[in-house]
């Protein structure tokens, strides 16, 4: 835990009884199954550290914020249940960090009303790309359903009523599944605003032609020098599409080449005077979909008895 410290009072570590409620909260007091795969034990944890930025941190400005690495660590040394494997915690992170670009992704491509413009998000942290709204499925989660939750999360649209099972495009990057489906006709003055805190710092109507072509990188550079991440790679079925299913209205847009935002948020990576006051804590946490033991980590396992045991026996050493 190299360079963790509580040398200041203005940048300390979650005390021991915080990380105690966090360990019962997120990692213990979940079902059975749960507690039988490493990549499912992870997956709870990575919501420990949403709840302990988004609400901790926030509430006591004196904490650190921390990565998502470090918050690891210290959720091993410091839960008795997960204290045996901080020995292999570098070969764990480091295999769920891969398994995670495994999980299959699904999300919407809004189009305005003359499929001309369509709606991207911007991450929370400076220098995040702008990208189709979109997140990893829930175990279990069919694709449309997750396709609902994570556009909402992201931008407080609903696009349940709109969503056509059939009207989607699909591409695998590396061991990754995803699929956009397609939202036409949206109004370009329909207000949008996500539903989860530092998530996303903007979102905006973008002119489909100001977007490059996909090369062979998920990273690729639109209009003025827009840094995009796997939207290149969904613009030709998405012409296709646009082709085969023409707008009722062939006004086209004047939206500028940089975009036409419709909403920024307030002391985000980009600045910016918007705000969504209402804006709650990320719900979902991309479970895998398979989380059955051994399936990878290098055949580590979680032994699921002594932390069940530790809901009885409480958390000391």
């Amino acid at each position: 835990m190299a360079g963790l410290h509580r040398s200041s009072s203005r940048n300390v570590l979650p005390p021991q009884e915080l990380l105690d409620d966090l360990c019962s909260r997120f990692v213990l007091n979940v079902p059975k199954e749960d507690l039988e795969s490493f990549e499912r034990i992870l997956f709870l944890v990575e919501q420990a550290h949403w709840f302990y930025e988004d609400n901790s941190v926030e509430q006591n400005p004196s904490l650190k914020s921390l990565s998502l690495r470090e918050f690891t660590s210290l959720m091993f040394n410091s839960c008795a249940a997960l204290r045996p494997y901080i020995a292999h915690i570098d070969d764990i992170y480091k295999d769920f960090t891969s398994y995670k670009y495994r999980v299959p992704v699904t999300g919407a491509i809004i189009l305005d009303e003359s499929y001309d413009k369509c709606l991207l998000v911007k991450g929370w942290k400076p220098g995040s790309s702008w990208s189709f709204p979109r997140g990893k499925k829930n175990k279990d989660e069919e694709d449309h359903t997750c396709a609902i939750r994570e556009v909402l999360e992201e931008t407080g649209f609903d696009i349940s009523k709109l969503l056509k099972m059939d009207d989607h495009v699909e591409v695998v990057a590396g061991q990754q599944r995803v699929r956009l489906y397609i939202i036409a006709g949206v109004k370009e003055g329909t207000v949008f605003a996500p539903l989860t805190k530092k998530e996303i710092s903007e979102i905006s109507w973008f002119r489909i032609d100001d977007l490059l072509p996909a090369g062979d990188d998920m990273t690729s550079r639109g209009a003025n020098g827009l840094k995009l991440y796997m939207v290149g790679h969904f613009l030709a079925p998405l012409k296709a599409w646009i082709s085969a299913h023409p707008p009722a209205t062939t006004q086209r847009s004047d939206t500028p080449a940089k975009g036409s935002s419709v909403w920024k948020a307030k002391g985000g990576s980009s600045g910016g005077a918007v705000s969504n006051e209402s804006a709650l804590p990320r719900a979902g946490s991309g479970a895998p979909v398979d989380t059955r033991p051994g399936r990878s980590f290098r055949n580590f396992r979680f032994d699921a008895a002594r932390i069940l045991q530790a809901l009885d026996t409480g958390f000391g050493t």
